[in-house]
């Protein structure tokens, strides 16, 4: 399955959607997505894993890097994610600890006061 990334703005936020599989095949591409958003100066992340299928190993170390890369720089970033399986893996993994997980974009990004 193809890997689709679509970029908006909300509240001050920049919402990456990803739909599809993210695995070692297509995880590439959310990395150069989100390292260019980053070397973009965004600094307010939110993504939205709501059209993911698939999410392995690769991908969630893909995510983590994009968080370790905003956080030195007073950025947030935080991920959109209601389907069980996927939040299943971010259990197992202890990174629901780690990534502020929420239902829906709009609880993401809240009033906008991170903007």
């Amino acid at each position: 399955m193809e890997l689709a990334l679509t970029t908006r703005t909300v509240n001050g936020y920049t919402v990456l959607e990803v739909g599809g599989e993210v695995d070692v095949y297509t995880a590439p591409r959310l990395r150069e997505r989100l390292q260019g958003l980053i070397d973009g100066g965004v600094r307010a992340i939110v993504v939205d894993l709501g059209r993911v299928e698939f999410l392995d190993s690769t991908g969630l170390g893909v995510l983590v890097g994009a968080m370790k890369r905003l956080r030195p720089i007073g950025g947030t970033f935080s991920l959109v994610c209601s389907k069980e399986p996927l939040l299943k893996i971010f259990r197992i993994t202890a990174l629901d600890q780690v990534f502020p997980l929420h239902d829906t974009v709009e609880a993401a990004v809240g009033d906008g006061s991170a903007a």
